[in-house]
């Protein structure tokens, strides 16, 4: 007697159809933005549904800890209506983003949903929690990417797929610097996460400082100070995980994102809401987790490329706080913005001698090399002798390196300057540097 022909295809569409039983929980206490479940059967990172009554689409949640046997929830949208007793429903899968072509010139919200009011996101799931690349796997750095702004192409040169910090406090210019960056760097897409931000700055960001021709090759993130903090802190993996399906196509992404401080206090929130205790400056242990494993993310691949630009705001102009600190020990160089220099009209406020770009050695010519060295020593003899240039003590001829410094510092500022809507090339870049150390001869 022969065995039984099982018809498999017949099988997979039984089960395909077969109805899943789901392990259904409930709400039991509701403090603050946690939400504490019972009898939820979820993971952490897992999305979970919570059913409000009189509400058409449930609350979204997703599951951030354990405590005495039940679940801790913080909710991806608002709490209103939210009671003991609602039915809490697991989705099986942490959060994903659609990613596809059509994403290109859309504006999505911290969650990777249309806030433009065009049509869904065609496309495929991309998992918003990625580990960063093989660091066996990734390719050397060792072509320049031109911004277009001279004071980084000259004397910071960022290579493709470096990353870079732009430090500075409020009002400084980041922004301005951030939008100038994308409309005129030479990468193929750029994805803009915009974290924490007032309401109208976004709208303005998009108008002003990236113009139409920036956000046809740019997708942005935002997610604003209104939003639960597991939203704003969605909205920065949202972003890098767009970058990363543009990375792993072959294209070379440029990622933008201000800022990675509003990140951290959205990543405290949430450490805070769940028990965590706070450590260095009331911010928790998890933030400095958060920040290797997020930032790391981006950088050279095995095909593409994502060159990333992250903002921190520092208290103070204080450099050397934690969340300045802890981001400065990771990324490739940081590019500081000066508020004596704003103050002086003189944008993008770059202060060139603490700022550095690590691999600038590895990716320029030794001619270059000497060149940028060149202006550094004027501005820094320059900035030496400052008090006693301004009150009249200096006495020109004493001091040769003094007096070229002097002679000098007008045409270096002037080659610093740029004005936002201004693009200068990279071979013009090279060209005017060329010139002025020359002149300082």
């Amino acid at each position: 007697m022969g065995s039984p022909v099982v018809d498999v295809a017949a099988l997979r569409r039984r089960v395909q159809k077969a109805a899943i039983l789901r392990v259904v929980g409930q709400v039991s206490e509701v403090v603050g933005l946690t939400i504490t479940a019972q009898g939820v059967a979820a993971s952490i990172g897992e999305v979970c549904d919570i059913h409000v009554l009189g509400r058409p689409r449930p609350v979204e949640a997703e599951v951030v800890g354990f405590r005495a046997g039940a679940s801790l929830l913080m909710p991806l949208g608002e709490l209103q209506g939210v009671h003991p007793g609602c039915r809490v429903v697991p989705r099986g899968r942490p959060l994903t983003v659609k990613v596809g072509p059509g994403i290109l010139g859309r504006v999505l919200d911290g969650l990777g949903r249309p806030l433009d009011e065009g049509p869904p996101v065609e496309g495929i799931d991309y998992p918003v929690v990625n580990r960063a690349p093989n660091p066996l796997r990734r390719r050397r750095i060792d072509r320049v990417l031109a911004t277009g702004v001279r004071a980084i192409d000259g004397l910071l040169t960022c290579g493709l797929g470096q990353r870079m910090g732009i430090f500075a406090g409020s009002g400084v210019g980041k922004s301005m610097l951030l939008g100038m960056i994308a409309r005129y760097s030479a990468a193929d897409v750029n994805v803009i996460a915009l974290v924490g931000e007032r309401g109208r700055e976004v709208l303005e960001f998009i108008e002003t400082d990236l113009g139409p021709e920036g956000l046809r090759r740019s997708v942005v993130v935002a997610a604003t100070s209104d939003q639960p903090a597991l939203v704003r802190l969605k909205g920065a993996l949202v972003a890098t995980s767009v970058a990363e399906y543009f990375r792993d196509e072959g294209r070379h992404v440029l990622l933008l994102m201000d800022s990675v401080t509003r990140l951290a206090v959205a990543q405290r929130e949430v450490g805070l809401a769940v028990g965590e205790p706070p450590a260095t400056k009331g911010y928790t242990p998890s933030v400095f987790a958060l920040l290797p494993a997020l930032l790391e993310r981006s950088g050279m691949g095995e095909r593409g490329s994502i060159t990333a630009f992250y903002t921190v705001l520092v208290e103070g102009d204080d450099l050397n706080e934690p969340v300045a600190d802890a981001v400065r020990g990771i990324l490739d160089g940081h590019v500081v913005l000066s508020r004596a220099l704003a103050a002086r009209n003189h944008y993008p406020a770059i202060d060139v001698l603490q700022s550095v770009s690590r691999l600038m050695p590895d990716i320029t010519t030794p001619e270059h090399q000497r060149q940028a060295g060149l202006v550094r020593e004027w501005l820094a003899t320059y900035r030496d002798a400052e008090d006693l240039i301004n009150i009249g003590a200096y006495v020109p001829g004493s001091n040769p390196r003094i007096d070229t410094a002097v002679r000098v510092y007008e045409p270096i500022m002037e080659f610093l300057r740029q004005h936002y809507s201004e693009f200068t090339p990279f071979e013009e870049t090279m060209a005017r540097l060329a010139a002025l150390t020359s002149e300082g001869r």
